[in-house]
C-alpha cells in the first residue's frame, strides 16, 4: 500500500491533522499537503533499478562468510 493511500485514509476516515499525518509517516507537512491535494493514485515516478556496489565482489564475499561460519568463535577473522 503506497503512502498516499495511508495518508489519504489518515485525512479522511481518522480524521488526523495534517500535522498529526507529518508526525506520524515521518514526511513534511507540505508534502502531505501535496498528497492530499494531488487527484493521482500514486505517484509517477517509479526508482530505477541500480545494482549495488558489492554484487561483483558478492560470490568472493559469500564463500568467505560461508568458510568463517564454520569455524568455532576464537578462531573466526574478524575486523579487529
Amino acid at each position: 500500500m503506497g503512502l498516499l493511500n495511508i495518508i489519504r485514509r489518515m485525512h479522511k476516515r481518522q480524521k488526523l491533522s495534517i500535522r498529526e499525518i507529518a508526525r506520524l509517516t515521518g514526511v513534511s507537512r507540505n508534502t502531505v499537503t501535496k498528497h492530499l491535494a494531488a487527484n493521482t493514485i500514486e505517484p509517477k515516478f517509479a526508482t530505477p533499478e541500480r545494482p549495488s556496489k558489492i554484487d561483483p565482489f558478492a560470490d568472493k564475499l559469500a564463500g568467505w562468510l560461508k568458510t568463517e561460519g564454520g569455524k568455532s568463535r576464537k578462531q573466526r577473522l574478524t575486523c579487529h
